[in-house]
């Protein structure tokens, strides 16, 4: 079994729910396990908060960029990507996280990520600019799973 969808959201905070619930729903229809689907929707919605508020900057008539999520779920394994349009990491890759402290508001998001997935790429895109977050996930499944991979 093999699933793939993107998106191209606009940078505000709305999309973030957007894009955990999709995921969420997918997961869920495909009969994933319940505790990998939230690991991965909590890792997502850190990178798509990410991308909102580091992604590039709003123009003049309000409207601001976009960023993409895709997300793939192919055989035993999720993988999903985050890509904006902003100024990138200011590292060259690879990039690693300042660990946060733990009651810090701010700067936690990409040390859940690399907690709650398996395999984690932090990176730029090459030429065009901008950040590109991918991790993925190992699947388990429900024991009712309608998509089970075969």
């Amino acid at each position: 079994m093999s699933i793939w969808w993107s998106l191209h959201l606009r940078r505000e905070a709305a999309s973030v729910p957007l894009a955990r619930r999709l995921l969420l729903g997918t997961m869920e229809t495909a009969g994933v396990d319940p505790d990998v689907s939230y690991d991965l929707s909590v890792a997502l919605s850190e990178a798509c908060a990410n991308a909102v508020e580091h992604g590039g900057a709003a123009s003049a008539g309000g409207t601001s960029e976009a960023y993409r999520v895709t997300a793939y779920l192919d055989g035993e394994k999720c993988r999903i990507e985050v890509a904006d349009s902003g100024p990138g990491f200011p590292h060259r890759p690879p990039v690693r996280p300042v660990p946060a402290h733990a009651d810090a508001e701010h700067g936690r998001g990409l040390g859940l990520i690399r907690e709650l997935a398996d395999h984690v790429h932090i990176g730029n895109k090459p030429g065009r600019g901008g950040a590109v977050v991918s991790f993925d996930k190992i699947l388990k499944w429900r024991e009712d799973a309608p998509l089970v991979a075969v």
